[in-house]
């Protein structure tokens, strides 16, 4: 599975994903996938009103309120580059006028996860949209392609 162009590259340049709808439990989809990207050199930041901390990071009621606290860490200041959403369909519109608001590039549906009329509405205020896609295994095959194009790009030299 292939991304349109600038969605592949945005990707693998982003280092901070606020990740909607983040559970402390590790039986969950949405904690193994935010660990993973975190194990990556991801910067994770919880956004679910019913946690405190997951993976070692504060979590945050909201998306405002977790783009204001990523800015508030000096030594890691950075605006939120990718909204992930583990959260149902009918949610997807706040989540993605606030993802709008905060200034994120990107907003990530998680399989299962649409809502059309909420994407194009992003699409239209800038936002790079990957709907019903897990983040994880397109960072997996992005790795697999990369390294795959450094060793034929080495056996050439």
């Amino acid at each position: 599975m292939s991304f349109p162009a600038p969605i592949e590259p945005f990707i693998l340049q982003a280092r901070t994903i606020a990740v909607v709808g983040l559970s402390s439990n590790p039986a969950r989809p949405s904690y193994g996938v935010a660990r993973y990207l975190q194990q990556q050199g991801y910067r994770i930041i919880p956004v679910n009103p019913k946690e405190t901390v997951v993976l070692g990071e504060p979590a945050f009621a909201d998306l405002e309120q977790a783009a204001a606290g990523a800015a508030a860490h000096p030594a890691t200041a950075r605006p939120i580059d990718i909204v992930c959403v583990f959260r149902r369909s009918e949610h997807v519109p706040a989540i993605a006028r606030a993802a709008a608001r905060i200034g994120a590039g990107m907003l990530w549906l998680q399989e299962g996860v649409t809502q059309p009329a909420a994407e194009a509405a992003a699409r239209a205020a800038g936002l790079l949209v990957v709907a019903d896609h897990c983040l994880l295994k397109a960072h997996i095959r992005l790795r697999a392609r990369q390294q795959t194009a450094a060793q034929v790009t080495e056996g050439t030299r």
